[in-house]
């Protein structure tokens, strides 16, 4: 008999890519509805970008969000940016708690490979508190927010204001309904603090939320995991430290003709919406090279597991530094706080971040060659560093842009299509689908050495 074909029988790998792409399709249809635009309707491939963009939290647009789509096309995007954030998994777990089925070992793996990187205790719980705490925050930061938006833009669209951009700066999407995005509020204190600690606790992952919240409790007198420390630390450096250097360079360009108080906000605020974010409350343009450069390591390093950016992730670089550390004092074992790291884990991170340089690397090789046909030879160094930054932020699921979205070809919203794709289900989880992993026990030739460095 031939075995039927169901997800059980799939990876988890083939799942995740099944799960969102399939969400996408979805809302590609919908947004390429008439209805879903305020004149006419969007072309697939815009509808098929704007989708994209929206499941995978990334805030790259083609068509502007708040003049170009209807009521009914943005509230689709708000919709795929929420499920996009949390997660098709946990929705779908969700989903089988609440008809009470039970999860299933399938889902199960899919929580280990999305959420957890140890077995929980009550993986309902775990679920259960995600949910509940993602609509705590982002009803906080609606509130926050409709202090400023009430008074600028009325009673309902200043609350529906304040709603959309919580749900997208928590859930790390960078869509904004305003042409500019926050730049107007570039002073705003408020709107700046609101702004940054939703992209921050979107950006940290749910099971360090949920362990702070444990301690906050003093259910657990024990001390963070290995993880959420590597993962605070590394934030808290990757944010201060970019801010300061993001500060120490414009503040003789771009931030001149701002007072210093602002300026250190608007250098924080970038600092902080490079971890996936999106948003921006300055020309980017108006940045230095170096600056830009900056901003385009602290993108491709992105957020934390678990969370709703991309990236490599901030673990990925913590190990990536201490496997050199280690490589380089002659040890074969990688220790990080008195713990030594399992070499499996070491091996997925240099591979990991081996297959991101390749993999952007590819892309703008691939994106300057469509896009850069017939410039002149200074337009074209200009424009190289537009399409590289273009394509790092939609690897790592930020939405920043130098300008150039809306002059892609075809080719070039494919490809950034399927960047943003691969930087939000993961790169090693598309790798791992195709690629047929070698079982453990297969064979091994005789040593040979070879010259290297």
């Amino acid at each position: 008999m031939k075995r039927k074909l169901s997800l059980q029988h799939l990876s988890p790998n083939w799942v995740l890519i099944l799960y969102y792409g399939t969400a996408i399709l979805l809302g590609a249809l919908l947004l390429s509805l008439p209805l879903a635009a305020q004149s006419g309707h969007l072309s697939f491939i815009d509808a098929l970008f704007t989708a994209t963009s929206a499941q995978c939290v990334t805030g790259l647009v083609v068509v502007d969000t708040g003049h170009d789509l209807s009521l009914f096309g943005q509230l689709v995007v708000l919709l795929l940016i929420q499920i996009g954030g949390l997660g098709i998994t946990t929705f779908s777990v969700y989903l089988f708690i609440y008809l009470r089925q039970g999860l299933g070992l399938q889902n199960r793996r899919l929580i280990q490979e999305t959420l957890i990187h140890t077995p929980f205790a009550s993986l309902k719980e775990l679920i259960r508190n995600i949910f509940l705490f993602t609509l705590v925050i982002e009803g906080i930061g609606a509130a926050l927010l409709a202090i400023r938006f009430v008074p600028r833009d009325g009673l309902v669209q200043g609350l529906y204001s304040a709603v959309f951009h919580s749900v997208s700066a928590f859930c790390n999407a960078g869509f904004s309904l305003y042409p500019d995005s926050l730049v107007g509020y570039r002073d705003d204190l408020l709107v700046n603090l609101t702004s940054m600690v939703l992209i921050t606790l979107g950006g940290v992952g749910f099971l360090v939320m949920h362990e702070l919240l444990d301690l906050c409790r003093r259910r657990k007198r024990h001390r963070l995991s290995l993880h959420s420390r590597l993962v605070l630390m590394t934030s808290l450096a990757l944010t201060l430290g970019g801010a300061a250097l993001i500060w120490g360079l414009e503040f003789g360009s771009s931030l001149r003709q701002i007072s210093f108080g602002d300026g250190l906000l608007t250098s924080l605020f970038q600092s902080v919406t490079c971890r996936t974010a999106g948003f921006n409350s300055i020309d980017l343009n108006s940045f230095e090279v170096p600056t830009l450069l900056l901003m385009m390591f602290l993108m491709f390093v992105g957020a934390s597991p678990g969370s709703c950016g991309g990236g490599i992730k901030t673990t990925s670089l913590a190990l990536f530094v201490a496997i050199l550390h280690s490589r380089l004092h002659g040890m074969m074992h990688t220790n990080v706080f008195r713990r030594t790291v399992p070499e499996e884990l070491a091996t997925r991170t240099l591979t990991l971040v081996m297959l991101a340089i390749l993999l952007c690397g590819a892309s703008i090789f691939i994106l300057m060659s469509f896009e850069l046909q017939g410039l002149a030879f200074n337009e074209s160094r200009g424009a190289l560093l537009d399409y590289a930054f273009e394509a790092v932020s939609a690897f790592a699921t930020v939405g920043l842009s130098l300008g150039v979205t809306t002059k892609l070809s075809l080719i070039g919203k494919i490809i950034i299509i399927t960047l943003m794709f691969i930087g939000r289900v993961g790169l090693l989880t598309v790798a791992f689908a195709f690629i047929r992993r070698a079982r453990k026990d297969g064979v091994r030739y005789g040593e040979e050495r070879i010259m290297i460095g």
